[in-house]
């Protein structure tokens, strides 16, 4: 019995190995076939991709003017107030001393010195909307305690790589979505590039502001925000697919494989501009409705190769299941 087990333990292992063999040939028959594909003309703007927030344009954070006790805070965030409007009133630190001291000896003594004393007013230095009510009725304040802060108009600050920078100009058209309203599309203007950059992660970002076209009533300070930055408008890219682009080992140059003869692929050389998610944008070189070959590679998991594939005692990975990210046809700059 134990022999027989032996042999069909044996002929099962033997089987797989085939199976695995035939599987690779099969994979690199596909890998190393080639397939023609005519180059297309597509009409796409060119953008920059950033990311920012929503913010004010001029912040004004409100304070008492001296020591004191907040009596009465008369506005909410998210109010509007008009320059010159009364937003809180609160006793100086000589008026809560009298008036606690009124107050434990009648009625009519804290009646009479609560109107002698008036209470200290704070209005609103300018026009805008509150932002930040950081305050409540009976809080003991100092002269430096922000009980309010005031927007005059959100605006949206994005951070442009260096290697951007240099394409993005005052007056172009950015495009916002926020991340809590994806499916609403925020149109603006850049209003300011800062002069001087800082570094992030080892890498040189300038600040930008843009300055919306209208202001929707969802938008709220700190909100997060994706920005897109029209270049370009819409234009002409003539497009081949990614991996149909590669080097002539003859001139060493970028190419693109046009035909094959006796001696193998026939390159031919070609200037390439933007990197778009339907393909590589030809400068020159080809036109409209040339063939051009390319491999179709197909994706070999990492878990079938080197230790994990070696060593069958090692833990498996979890998949990550990865979000595709499309531009719907959209052509990000800085690609060559």
């Amino acid at each position: 019995m134990k022999k027989i087990i032996a042999i069909v333990i044996a002929v099962v292992l033997v089987l797989a190995g085939i199976l695995a063999i035939a599987h690779k040939r099969k994979q690199s028959r596909e890998n190393g076939r080639w397939h023609e594909i005519r180059a297309t003309v597509e009409d796409m703007a060119e953008y920059v991709e950033s990311t920012g927030a929503v913010a004010p344009e001029n912040r004004i954070d409100i304070t008492p003017p001296s020591s004191g006790r907040i009596e009465k805070m008369l506005v909410e965030e998210g109010s509007k107030v008009k320059s010159g409007q009364v937003l809180a009133e609160m006793s100086s630190s000589d008026r809560v001393a009298i008036l606690d001291a009124a107050r434990s000896l009648s009625a009519k003594e804290y009646s009479h010195y609560q109107k002698s004393y008036k209470p200290i007013k704070i209005s609103a230095p300018s026009a805008g909307t509150i932002i930040l009510k950081d305050a409540v009725n009976g809080q003991t304040v100092s002269g430096s305690s922000v009980i309010y802060a005031l927007s005059d108009n959100l605006i949206v600050e994005g951070n442009v790589d260096e290697s951007d920078i240099g394409k993005v100009k005052v007056g172009q058209t950015a495009l916002i979505n926020l991340d809590a309203y994806p499916e609403t599309t925020v149109e603006g203007k850049i209003m300011r590039i800062a002069d001087e950059g800082k570094s992030s992660s080892n890498v040189i970002q300038y600040k930008v502001k843009i300055r919306l076209n209208e202001i929707p009533d969802f938008f709220k300070s700190q909100m997060t925000a994706n920005i897109k930055i029209r270049l370009t408008d819409a234009r002409s890219f003539l497009l081949v697919p990614a991996t149909a682009v590669s080097i002539n080992p003859a001139t060493g140059k970028t190419a693109v494989v046009v035909s094959m003869d006796k001696s193998g692929p026939v390159y031919q050389d070609v200037e390439t501009g933007a990197t778009t998610d339907r393909g590589v944008e030809i400068v020159s070189g080809l036109k409209e409705g040339d063939t051009v070959l390319y491999k179709r590679m197909r994706y070999v998991s990492q878990s079938a190769s080197g230790d994990d594939a070696t060593n069958p005692f090692m833990p498996k990975r979890p998949g990550s299941n990865r979000k595709k990210n499309s531009s719907g046809g959209q052509a990000k700059a800085g690609g060559k």
